[in-house]
């Protein structure tokens, strides 16, 4: 956690979380977590922190594991073991809000080597849906490879790179696991789902397919192998916390065919297991339980 200014030397209320350290014995709840696994939805999460505590031998697939953050309709946490479930919402207000506090939750924890990994769905370009990519830099719309914000009436410029060795290790794992096609490569983070990544099918548009195209495989060329709202604040947030962090996101359907997410709910739902899997025989392997 960097900082400058004056924090409340009482009690730190994490409000989104409903959690503060007045409250709450941070290094008794969360002191032992070593991964934090983050992803948009609450109902995924939950899913992931049933999936990992079968994975890791410490519970079942029908155990019941509580919202930590169940005093508020912000974002849903689960724990188990070493391993911390957190949804984030979508787009990156959302995401960055999440982030600033369980910062600071890991920083009054004391928690040490932590590993913090997205887990999420995107669309692809030039891949099969179904493709799973492992971030290797966040790059904006217009594919560079950093985080724009206005902090204080200045605009400050952030670096997004992730960690290359943990990608490196990520690939790894999916050969290891042999089940789906795995890609390093770099993700676009957009402000918006429609007219920032180029969809014909929105409320508003004032270009053509033409100009989509154009701009996808350029895109494509640049090293874009997919496309979500989240990537750049997290890499960002995590580079200036000195935190180790990836982002896996299997992607849904290839843009340079088509705008609409047309597979069917149960092909979905499996797509949207492959980062789970990935990243839960991740975390087995490197606990020494592969």
């Amino acid at each position: 956690m960097r900082r400058k200014g004056k924090m409340n030397s009482l009690q730190d209320i994490l409000y989104h979380f409903a959690l503060g350290t007045g409250t709450h014995d941070f290094p008794a709840l969360f002191g032992d977590v070593k991964f934090v696994c983050v992803g948009g939805s609450p109902s995924r999460m939950k899913a992931f922190i049933a999936y990992i505590a079968e994975e890791l031998g410490l519970g079942s697939s029908g155990g019941d594991y509580p919202n930590i953050c169940a005093g508020t309709d912000r974002y849903a946490m689960y724990k188990v073991g070493p391993v911390l479930s957190v949804s984030h919402g979508m787009g990156i207000p959302s995401i960055s809000i999440m982030l600033h506090e369980l910062i600071k939750l890991l920083y009054h924890a004391k928690c040490s080597n932590i590993t913090i990994i997205r887990i999420g769905t995107s669309g692809g370009i030039g891949l099969e849906p179904g493709s799973v990519v492992i971030t290797r830099q966040s790059v904006d719309a217009t594919f560079k490879p950093q985080f724009e914000q206005v902090v204080l009436g200045k605009t400050i410029i952030r670096s997004t790179n992730l960690d290359e060795e943990l990608a490196k290790e990520l690939l790894q794992c999916s050969k290891e696991i042999n089940q789906f096609n795995t890609v390093i490569g770099n993700t676009m983070c957009t402000l918006d789902f429609y007219e920032g990544q180029g969809r014909l099918d929105g409320a508003i548009c004032l270009y053509n397919e033409e100009e989509k195209l154009q701009y996808l495989k350029e895109a494509y060329d640049s090293g874009v192998r997919n496309i979500e709202m989240e990537s750049s604040v997290f890499a960002a947030m995590c580079n200036l916390s000195g935190v180790r962090a990836a982002v896996v996101c299997v992607t849904l359907l290839n843009r340079l065919e088509g705008d609409q997410i047309s597979s069917s709910h149960d092909i979905l739902v499996e797509y949207q297991q492959r980062p789970q899997k990935l990243v839960g025989y991740f975390i087995k392997k490197s606990l020494g339980k592969v």
